[in-house]
């Protein structure tokens, strides 16, 4: 099991479930072509998918479309059930820049026919995330900027005070569907600017003024042996 990279300490915290949210950007959603929901919609990504930076998200093989989706990630150290949001931000070990990599052509197809689309957003490398800003270095997680650029054009950028929810609802939210365990990680969602991104593309996302991320984009290559 992989573990966190902490940015300026060793603190040892193993990777656990990945918590994602959609439309939490009015923006996003209306680039999507969606409503903004009454709640936090959830969906999950496996551990597996986690890449440092430095890495390479691999291209499915089974898909023609991926795109990059960039978001600031909140590291849980605490375990958490129906917490409240006053005490919600006790349980934080700090705060990442990360990327929710979809394969938007699998996950349209899934959505048109009623399917689940959990394989579009749960390959191995679809989570790439920088080392973890401590919380003592973060005056307040409402007020991130951030930003995203594939071959040193810049394709996103956004703030968390522009989430329809803030973070201490957010947290106190999950915790009232599901247990949050320590390692666990929750992906905020995504601002608009949502592009494809194609093989050998160099990606540079940052959250301003605390920590960057830098992946590139390989394409899948079999190991089975003859």
């Amino acid at each position: 099991m992989r573990s966190y990279h902490f940015h300026k300490n060793r603190k040892n915290l193993s990777i656990g479930k990945i918590i994602c949210l959609a439309r939490t950007y009015k923006k996003h959603a209306e680039e999507m072509k969606t409503n903004t929901p009454p709640n936090p919609l959830l969906f999950l990504k496996p551990a597996s998918a986690v890449i440092f930076s430095g890495e390479s998200i691999i291209y499915p093989k089974i898909s023609h479309c991926v795109h990059h989706e960039v978001e600031m990630g909140i590291v849980i150290e605490k375990r958490a059930s129906n917490i409240s949001k006053d005490k919600a931000l006790d349980v934080v070990a700090g705060y990442v820049v990360g990327l929710d990599i979809t394969a938007r052509d699998i996950q349209s197809i899934a959505k048109k026919n009623g399917w689940p689309w959990g394989i579009a957003k749960g390959f191995d490398t679809f989570a790439p995330i920088s080392d973890v800003v401590s919380v003592d270095d973060v005056d307040d997680p409402d007020d991130f900027s951030f930003k995203l650029w594939v071959n040193s054009k810049l394709r996103q950028q956004g703030e968390t005070k522009n989430l329809i929810w803030n973070v201490k609802t957010l947290i106190s939210y999950i915790s009232s569907i599901m247990t949050l365990e320590p390692g666990d990680l929750i992906l905020t969602g995504t601002p608009e600017g949502v592009s494809e991104i194609r093989i050998d593309d160099q990606i540079t996302a940052e959250l301003t003024g605390l920590i960057n991320l830098s992946v590139d984009v390989k394409p899948f290559i079999s190991k089975e042996k003859n």
